[in-house]
């Protein structure tokens, strides 16, 4: 499948965004269409095998009808032209062109007010009104003509003429006046909401600098190959993945795991893209394509994300086609039934009132601020180092009332770290570490190299550095025995001592045990233990706080998984668990009706992670399976990044909750107060234009939520 994106330029009505996505959809040959007005993208997929390039390109030019036919003015881009300069100056001018012609409509409207006579009055009102509502008129005579007749110019347009007809010229004038500032207010407010949300995810370098030689060269990351050098100076954002190979700096992770503090970065570190050099000019090796870095792959799920909407967003799209419709039905019930049906009602009158209906029911306030809340969680989901690949998922995330945890790198560090050394009674600490360092340093097993990694941070090397000639011999599934001269040393598990038949002591300690020989004389034992994350205690604690259920499940053998859940107070274990096991565990949640969210390393979980309501892999955004599987990716090794973004979630239903109930509410109060004749179509105006700029300006308070 071909995947396109284009993009709507100057795309401001989320309306008439979501009548161009539905049409778009019954073009035949296309699929996956979704419109994100969030970031005026239209993107479909098409089958290359049943469709040529050529017929693409029609399909293109179906698309672009659909889209004039309904939003004349925007064009439709198969590049997004949203931050050239020229797009800036154009919006620009077009925002200082719209200022002037609103200001010179409500200077005409005020000056009607002090007209000396009645027929300048009336002049001053007409012109306007046609100066203000000519665009408003225009589109819904050629929607009309098209067959699209329910949509707000229409409404706007009867509801004026309704209003002229009825000798209300002030207020007919007003209506059109107002919605059109409404409008602008709403397009303002929908722009300083895109651009807020283009912020959080600007993580696009702008140039790489390669070097060649003493030159130096700069060309745009997609043309930078596996292998150059590249030179990353202080402030700039590292372009590609790769290794640093020369120099020593500070560098600012936020932008992809939310820390906060710089993190120093030396020869041999590997550097991810979308990090800025904060002190320093370091020169890297690039090991991967810009497309396959870190940054593009970001970017890539943040801005699909959309692509997987909310069930509220779709409640509201269906919401919206049969909302108005039934509005206007009402409205003209209104109209010509009560004068019929009650003695004295005047035609007058309930014409008035429908009119009042006619203004405040576009659904903009809704499908305006929905979707626009929904990309607002999850851009800023993203500042926070949690990349969520879809608003159903977010979503998803607030309802969850159990989470399931693998154990080993999720809840633990998944390596082995050395937590106690016992010596001999009849031994020194010179021989046991004598004897560690002999056998284990020639091993690349992870027990071999956590030992020695501890060795070399507590122990003084000079001397044991030195030493040559040694024999290895490994000892399949029981340990090593090392030969220097004369001097013979063992390290391995119990079973290795009763292979040379040596005493091996009982030792009452938790983790893996490493038993180490000099010249057949026990010397001592280290303990190594997979040591829990420093937040997973807290982790548990909020969750139980927040009166989630949790579980943990583990491969481990019972011993290690009953030590770690009583740690952590989890009630709620099983151990010795396949993939498959911990597969039916989570199904056999899930048949008890819970919401479950798993947390795992995004590899041997993949099943779970997909069967999950909500699948959530750890650190492993350089994980190819983990990207795929998971729903929502942590991008450091925190567990407690899930606490922020349960956080996020809530806040963001929360406020997309208000804006329905708020808009709802608004609308409905002034309907009935229309019906009763307590309505007036000032406030029917506010009703429309002015919920919907508050609901637009409440979203745009997640994309500044901080989770405490």
């Amino acid at each position: 499948m071909t995947k396109v994106n284009l993009y709507l330029e100057g795309l401001g009505c989320a309306n008439c965004a979501a009548k161009i996505e539905t049409k778009t959809k019954n073009i035949v040959g296309l699929s996956k269409v979704n419109l994100d007005f969030s970031q005026s993208k239209l993107t479909f997929e098409y089958d290359e095998k049943q469709l040529s390039k050529q017929d693409s390109s029609l399909k293109i030019k179906e698309i672009e009808k659909i889209v004039t036919d309904l939003e004349p003015d925007v064009k439709v881009l198969l590049k997004s032209d949203s931050n050239s300069k020229e797009t800036a100056d154009a919006h620009k001018s077009h925002t200082h062109k719209e200022l002037i012609r609103l200001g010179l409509s409500l200077t005409l409207f005020f000056g009607s007010f002090v007209a000396p006579l009645f027929e300048i009055k009336l002049g001053l009102l007409g012109i306007a009104y046609v100066i203000s509502g000519h665009r408003v008129l225009y589109k819904s005579l050629r929607n009309i003509l098209k067959g699209q007749i329910f949509d707000e110019n229409f409404l706007m347009s009867i509801a004026t003429f309704g209003a002229i007809g009825i000798g209300e010229y002030p207020e007919a004038v007003a209506v059109m006046i107002f919605y059109e500032i409404g409008e602008f207010f709403e397009d303002l407010a929908v722009n300083h909401s895109r651009n807020a949300i283009k912020s959080l995810i600007n993580l696009k370098p702008d140039k790489a600098i390669v070097v060649e030689g003493h030159s130096q060269r700069e060309v745009p990351p997609e043309e930078v190959s596996i292998g150059d050098i590249i030179l990353v100076k202080p402030g700039m954002r590292i372009p590609i993945d790769g290794t640093i190979v020369e120099g020593r700096t500070m560098i600012d992770t936020s932008a992809l795991t939310g820390e906060s503090m710089p993190i120093s970065y030396g020869i041999g570190d590997n550097v991810l893209s979308g990090t800025v050099v904060m002190n320093a000019v370091v020169k890297m090796k690039v090991s991967k394509l810009y497309k396959d870095s870190t940054v593009a792959r970001i970017l890539d799920l943040v801005e699909n994300a959309s692509g997987q909407k909310a069930k509220t967003e779709h409640f509201i799209t269906k919401f919206a086609r049969i909302y108005t419709p039934i509005v206007v039905g009402i409205a003209a019930f209104i109209a010509i039934v009560p004068p019929f049906l009650i003695s004295g009602a005047h035609f007058h009158e309930w014409l008035y009132r429908s009119l009042i209906f006619l203004v405040i029911s576009c659904p903009c306030a809704l499908v305006l601020s929905v979707p626009l809340g929904f990309f607002s969680g999850i851009g800023t989901a993203s500042k926070n180092g949690i990349l969520v690949k879809g608003s159903n998922y977010l979503e998803a995330l607030s309802q969850i009332d159990t989470v399931v945890f693998d154990k080993t790198g999720t809840l633990t560090k998944g390596r082995f770290e050395v937590s106690q050394v016992i010596v001999a009674n009849d031994a020194t600490h010179k021989e046991l570490i004598e004897s560690a360092y002999m056998c284990e340093r020639h091993s690349n097993h992870p027990i071999a190299k956590s030992i020695i990694q501890y060795i070399s941070e507590h122990e003084n090397l000079s001397v044991l550095e030195t030493i040559t000639g040694d024999t290895v011999e490994e000892i399949s599934g029981k340990g090593v025995q090392v030969t220097l001269s004369s001097t013979t040393y063992l390290a391995g598990n119990a079973s290795l001592g009763s292979l040379y038949d040596l005493p091996v002591p009982e030792v009452q300690q938790r983790g893996t045990l490493v038993y180490l020989f000099k010249n057949k004389k026990y010397v001592g034992v280290i303990v190594l233990e997979d040591m829990l994350k420093v937040d997973s205690k807290k982790t548990i604690e909020a969750l139980k706080k927040s009166h989630h259920e949790v579980w943990m499940l583990t491969g481990d053998r019972e011993l290690q998984a009953k030590e770690t859940a009583q740690i952590l107070s989890i009630e709620n274990y099983k151990s010795a668990l396949l993939p498959e096991d911990k597969f039916r565990q989570v199904q056999a949640l899930k048949a008890q009706g819970k919401k479950i969210a798993f947390l795992g390393d995004g590899i041997n979980d993949a099943p779970v992670l997909t069967l999950a309501d909500v699948g959530i892999s750890m650190g492993s955004i350089g994980s190819d399976a983990a990207i795929e599987a998971s729903d929502i990716v942590f991008m450091t090794d925190e567990p407690s990044k899930l606490i922020t973004a349960i956080s996020i979630s809530k806040f963001t239903k929360r406020i997309v909750t208000q804006n329905i109930i708020f808009a709802l509410s608004v609308k409905v109060m002034i309907m009935i107060l229309g019906v009763m004749g307590l309505g007036t179509m000032w406030l029917a105006i506010f009703g429309d234009v002015g919920v919907a700029l508050l609901a637009v300006l409440n979203a745009t308070r997640i994309l500044n939520y901080k989770h405490n």
